[in-house]
């Protein structure tokens, strides 16, 4: 089994690429954020404490996202690997991700990051809430404070990976096409 992490800070178009990633190499797509986002349309008591700290641009706890994945691997069937969308977001989520994948004789196949600059990725957040209607994405203090949360807490994982063989990245400055041509590139040379 295949176990691909897709990285890049917010706004770098890993949505976009996933949906093509998926369909090309036959992976089951886990975004931590559609998942939450169910949660948050149902109403339930985990989605409402996500709203709030999503609203907030914060971060939704640890051992809630870990258990959401881990029970999707766990149940999904049919697929020739796993494409993770939003996580792991930090160094203890990527140690729990290992440990996890471990237990049964599994790890990280590789990362593929799709990098842009700050001043892209603030214009794409707010292109997106424009478009989507996503009220997480709406005001400045929000993207400023994604951004911030990003460098702070997220980058750390690029060193992580690299150290473990496992980082590769891509430029996404570039049209969504060519920006895919890298990426299937990348995914051929695996």
């Amino acid at each position: 089994m295949k176990y691909f992490i897709l990285f890049g800070p917010p706004g770098a178009g890993k949505g976009t690429q996933a949906a093509a990633m998926v369909e090309k190499y036959n992976l089951r797509h886990i975004s931590t954020g559609a998942l939450l986002r169910e949660e948050i349309a149902k109403g339930s008591e985990l989605g409402l404490k996500a709203k709030a700290l999503i609203d907030d641009g914060q971060l939704v706890p640890d051992e809630v996202v870990e258990g959401m994945i881990e029970n999707t691997f766990k149940t999904t069937k049919g697929v020739s690997g796993f494409l993770l969308d939003g996580f792991p977001r930090t160094i203890a989520q990527a140690e729990a991700l290992d440990k996890m994948l471990s237990q049964n004789s599994e790890e990280v196949t590789s990362v593929v990051s799709i990098m842009i600059p700050d001043e892209m990725i603030r214009e794409r957040i707010k292109h997106r809430a424009s478009i989507e209607g996503r009220a997480d994405d709406a005001s400045d203090e929000t993207i400023t404070n994604r951004i911030a949360t990003y460098h702070a807490k997220t980058e750390p994982l690029v060193g992580y990976y690299r150290q473990q063989g496992k980082y590769r990245e891509i430029d996404g400055t570039g049209s969504i096409e060519e920006v895919r041509a890298g990426i299937f590139s990348l995914m051929e040379s695996l």
